[in-house]
């Protein structure tokens, strides 16, 4: 298939930023993380007065045939449940979005139930549910091109209206899929990556973890398309195509917790210049989260021992990039600072 082209950072350019920092009315590196996440804005975006107005959530939502197994605390019929509450107003990533001035959009990849239509809800149904990952491939290799491809295409669309896009996700039992994700393409040892997912007791975390060692077993898939095919929902594999479609257009990606990040991991193994336009927005208390983190070499902006998804934390995270942008366009130099010229 074919990907998006993702332009190369022009990092010819971080000096210059850098001694414009350095020149505001503040001593140089007071700010700390924040001036590095205004270089990183300016060098995505290709401008020294980067603009993170407008964002857009995209919460993807798809079913899992592994739920079947027992990976999950809750019935795979509480994604459509939650879908409707997103679509409603009325669930934890609205209430925020409200706080922080974000635009929120559900994604319909692959949920297991047909979803009336709503202004907010974008139909992309691939499939109705991945099948069961512990007994055969979740995804057919045409399956994941479309999501992809999917993806791609709603990030695009999410640009012409949005500054930055953020992405999280509901998908009852895709916790399971993404520590399967994130085992080979991290990598990392499967008993390193299953974590309590939506709130596991002990005996049900060993019973997840009994059906993840399963399937990991029944295949030796590594690379990127193979991964996605055997063990990914398709919420994932579609927001792996929106980060990719996002950073075609010079788009910040605000990623949430453990499942959107496997999702970019994904999608920055098929396209390693993707990461250049991931920003992760905290470390999730999910096991696993911080491994991935690692073999990316990716620092979170936020550590606040979250591990709900819908977005959450991306959306939490979204005034330190605006924060940190203004810095870059609204503070005075201090040479205009001590001549008057405010």
């Amino acid at each position: 298939m074919t990907l998006p082209d993702i332009p190369a950072l022009d990092r010819a350019a971080e000096p210059g930023l850098r001694a414009r920092l350095d020149g505001k009315a503040k001593p140089p590196g007071a700010l700390g993380r924040v001036e590095d996440l205004a270089v990183r804005l300016a060098l995505m975006t290709g401008r020294e007065d980067p603009v993170i107005d407008r964002c857009r959530l995209l919460i993807f939502a798809g079913d899992h045939g592994l739920t079947a197994e027992g990976v999950s605390s809750y019935p795979s019929e509480v994604t459509a449940a939650m879908v409707a509450t997103f679509l409603a107003g009325r669930a934890t990533a609205n209430a925020f979005a409200a706080a922080v001035g974000a635009e929120v959009r559900v994604v319909d990849a692959g949920v297991d139930a047909d979803l009336a239509p709503h202004p907010a809800l974008i139909d992309a149904k691939v499939r109705r549910g991945a099948r069961n990952a512990a007994v055969e491939p979740a995804l057919t290799c045409g399956e994941v091109e479309t999501a992809l491809a999917r993806g791609a295409q709603i990030a695009a669309g999410a640009a012409e209206a949005a500054d930055v896009i953020a992405i999280g996700e509901m998908g009852i039992g895709n916790s399971a899929a993404a520590a399967l994700v994130v085992h080979r393409l991290a990598p990392a040892p499967l008993a390193d990556c299953v974590g309590a997912g939506a709130g596991h007791d002990a005996a049900g975390l060993a019973r997840k973890a009994a059906v993840l060692r399963r399937a990991a077993a029944r295949t030796a898939a590594a690379a990127p398309l193979d991964v996605l095919a055997e063990f990914a929902g398709l919420e994932i594999a579609m927001m792996a195509g929106a980060v990719l479609g996002a950073a075609g257009r010079r788009r910040p990606v605000l990623v949430d917790g453990f499942i959107a990040s496997a999702a970019a991991l994904a999608a920055i193994r098929l396209v390693p210049a993707a990461a250049d336009y991931c920003i992760f927005a905290h470390r999730s208390a999910e096991r696993g989260h911080d491994i991935l983190l690692r073999s990316l070499g990716a620092e979170p902006l936020l550590d606040l021992g979250l591990r709900l998804g819908e977005g959450s934390g991306a959306l939490l995270a979204l005034p330190l990039l605006r924060a940190a942008a203004r810095l870059l366009t609204d503070v005075a130099s201090l040479d205009d600072v001590i001549a008057g010229r405010l």
